[in-house]
């Protein structure tokens, strides 16, 4: 045979031999990723992060995922390294929610979630009214009543100022014709800390993410008087905020951005390998065992959600007085 037509056989022979070996291979979205968790290890950001590096590996989405911490300041730190470094990178992603909307509002943050690009809503977890078990508050209605009558007498325990616990004590106050700027709000660094001072009766109500309280309201230690889910939760008794005349609905929602500057089109292939990672068993394993809500919400669609929940949270916190001057 001529050596040119040899040669030419054996290209072929050769780019079916490519072909066949990567139709056999599981196709990869993305070969590598790198996931920043602007918190430090160990909390709801930071397992959300690790939950989607388990997600995608078992998943054979991505060939290498790795998870950076970069912790403070409600995630604005990690914000700020994530929009300077990571600039047109289409392979990293960073984890964020609700909180960092109001810790860019309270502390007039430089940089804000307007300075990346919205990738998608996964999880929320529904916040919790509780007193304890002694308590002589039986229900949110009467709740309410010493609220509206001397707003300063209910004193509110949760988590740190301007986060979720406290938007949602402002929003009650507001929705029920109390001022949010006389709501007297404790800030405990940690749940087990919160939780000692609501079982002690040392504040009037408690606030957190259900999971955080479902032990004690289940062992009867704390009453649930209210949840913050628009409609009623299948297996958790306990009654909306809206259904007894609240108009409030609050989830502690989480997220996914990608850093600015990326194109349309790489905007799109990170929607969907994270829409395919929501779908795989380990991802829906995680929501099952840690309670979480699935709220997922891809491209447009959560970037039109995003604009109103920031801006609902900047009013927020502004009403009750939390933006440094």
């Amino acid at each position: 045979m001529h050596p040119l037509r040899l040669f030419g056989a054996a290209s072929r022979l050769g780019l079916v031999a490519a072909t066949a070996a990567l139709l056999a291979s599981p196709a990869l979205a993305i070969d590598n990723l790198k996931i920043l968790v602007p918190a430090n290890p160990g909390g709801g950001w930071d397992q959300t992060g690790r939950a989607l590096q388990a997600a995608m590996h078992e998943g054979k989405l991505v060939g290498k995922v790795q998870v950076d911490n970069k912790g403070g300041a409600g995630g604005t730190i990690g914000l700020a390294q994530f929009v300077n470094a990571q600039k047109g990178d289409p392979h990293a992603l960073m984890v964020g929610g609700m909180v960092m909307t109001g810790a860019i509002a309270a502390n007039k943050s430089p940089v804000t979630l307007a300075q990346v690009t919205p990738i998608a809503r996964l999880t929320g977890e529904y916040e919790v009214v509780v007193v304890p078990a002694a308590s002589k508050i039986k229900s949110m209605q009467e709740l309410v009543a010493q609220l509206k009558a001397n707003p300063g007498s209910v004193s509110w325990g949760g988590g740190s100022a301007g986060g979720t616990d406290h938007i949602l004590a402002a929003m009650i106050a507001q929705a029920v014709g109390a001022d949010p700027a006389k709501v007297n709000y404790i800030a405990y660094s940690g749940g087990g800390e919160a939780l000692a001072a609501i079982l002690g009766g040392h504040v009037t109500a408690g606030v957190s993410g259900y999971g955080e309280f479902a032990g004690q309201i289940k062992s009867g230690k704390l009453r649930a008087l209210a949840i913050s889910s628009p409609k009623r939760l299948p297996g958790i008794d306990v009654p909306t905020l809206k259904e007894q005349g609240i108009d409030v609905d609050l989830a502690n929602w989480r997220g996914v951005f990608a850093p600015p500057g990326i194109t349309d089109a790489q905007r799109k292939e990170l929607v969907d390998l994270v829409a395919a990672t929501v779908k795989t068993p380990a991802w829906q394993a995680t929501l099952k065992k840690n309670e979480w809500e699935d709220l997922f919400e891809g491209g447009d669609a959560f970037k039109t959600f995003l604009d109103k929940d920031i801006e609902r949270v900047t009013k927020i916190i502004e009403s009750v007085g939390l933006v440094k001057k």
